[in-house]
């Protein structure tokens, strides 16, 4: 993923708050400290019983898609617990950077609510389409990269002109400026060509990437389409018609 790490348009929005961004961010961080994947606890113990612990934690958190579409019930919850459970620091942190970056834009334009929603929904709904499409596997999946996706997906629906700046290693770790219009629909790419290859690498669910980014584009579309319906339709408080 693209190490995206400020955005000139956040200056704008800077002194408004995103609770439910900075409350996603803490929980994620919470849960993986408390659990057995970060290796700080050590009553999970070592060695074999801590890779132990660790499967068993991803097995009931996670989605399992052979248990989701296979009729057990509590597997229903799976895509919505697995958005706080991250694999490694490196998952976490690289999640959660994205996530700081440009939630906090998002949920300042959408509101709090329709935000928590959107960002929930969307994580489900793409986990839920891996799932599907992989529903013989027995590997499970976490993360919150599915939601996050959607999140750069409204990001570039409401926010295209701002300027993301960002390092990429194939021009040797620049930090290079771009507009968003430009930068995300380069990281769909990335994902698109990756999803080719499900199965046969890193077990990076890509095709929850694009599935949450579609999602969240969409979803920013039909929300600003009903906002501006409702404003052009809102009726004229006195004062403001004409005689």
């Amino acid at each position: 993923m693209i190490n995206a790490w400020s955005t000139r348009a956040s200056r704008l929005f800077g002194e408004r708050s995103a609770p439910v961004t900075y409350g996603l961010i803490a929980a994620c961080c919470l849960v993986f400290l408390i659990s057995p994947v970060s290796g700080l606890n050590p009553g999970y113990g070592r060695g074999n019983e801590l890779l132990g612990a660790q499967q068993a934690y991803f097995e009931r958190w996670g989605v399992v898609p052979t248990e989701l579409f296979g009729g057990v019930p509590s597997a229903a919850l799976g895509p919505f617990t697995a958005l706080f459970v991250h694999g490694s620091w490196i998952h976490l942190l690289g999640n959660m950077l994205f996530l700081f970056v440009f939630g906090a834009m998002v949920e300042q334009r959408m509101g709090h609510l329709t935000y928590a929603l959107f960002y929930v929904g969307c994580g489900y709904l793409a986990l839920l389409s891996y799932a599907a499409a992989h529903a013989d596997s027995q590997q499970t999946l976490v993360g919150a990269s599915g939601a996050i996706s959607a999140v750069l997906g409204a990001f570039l629906f409401l926010f295209p002109k701002a300027r993301v700046t960002s390092i990429y290693p194939f021009l040797f770790f620049l930090p290079l400026r771009f507009p968003a219009w430009l930068v995300l629909p380069f990281w769909v790419a990335l994902q698109w060509l990756a999803a080719g290859r499900d199965g046969q690498g890193t077990g990076v669910a890509y095709l929850a990437h694009l599935v949450g980014f579609s999602l969240g584009f969409l979803s920013a579309w039909v929300w600003s389409s009903r906002r501006a319906k409702v404003k052009g339709t809102a009726p004229a408080i006195e004062g403001d018609s004409q005689p």
